[in-house]
């Protein structure tokens, strides 16, 4: 996979600062820190007044690699017959039992919904649920929906590299 396999920004200086600053957050949180990846991304859009938009395309670009990490690992995973089990989406309680999409939080509810709108190439939807958060959420549930996107960021590359899949270079860096 190509580190311009996800939507290239316009701007290649604005594509790199996105890319650098999820590439942070990547590595705090790989590190056991959901604060310090949440801080990574405040402090990049804290730096700039002028890239507030910064916190939503590090959202966008991580679930768009999460969706072509799915892809990847979907493309030839049949199941136990024919190969590795696919990737599936679930949504759990927090007493573990699966719960439907509807009745998870809002901020988990969100990220599946960006996911699965960026894994059937509707990257408009998938920018609208962003968006719609963005306007609407407290901060707080930003901050989880961050983390969500992260933590399956983390999740979908370990089952990458373990399946030999190859993932964007500059994830790769972050958690290797």
């Amino acid at each position: 996979m190509e580190d311009g396999a996800v939507d290239p920004q316009p701007d290649p200086e604005n594509r790199q600062r996105i890319v650098d600053t999820a590439r942070l957050a990547l590595a705090a949180m790989n590190a056991g820190s959901e604060e310090g990846a949440v801080d990574r991304v405040s402090e990049a859009v804290a730096a700039n007044p002028t890239h507030q938009a910064d916190a939503q395309d590090v959202m966008l670009l991580l679930f768009q690699e999460c969706s072509a990490m799915v892809t990847a690992l979907n493309k030839d995973g049949l199941g136990p017959l024919g190969g590795p089990p696919p990737v599936k989406m679930q949504v759990y309680d927090d007493y573990g039992r699966e719960i439907p999409i509807d009745e998870a939080d809002p901020p988990v509810r969100t990220a599946v919904r960006t996911l699965l709108a960026e894994v059937h190439g509707d990257r408009e939807a998938a920018r609208t649920h962003i968006e719609i958060a963005l306007a609407n959420a407290a901060p707080a549930e930003m901050v989880t929906l961050m983390i969500q996107a992260l933590r399956w960021t983390i999740r979908l590359f370990e089952e990458c590299d373990t399946r030999d899949v190859p993932v964007a270079g500059w994830i790769t860096s972050a958690l290797s």
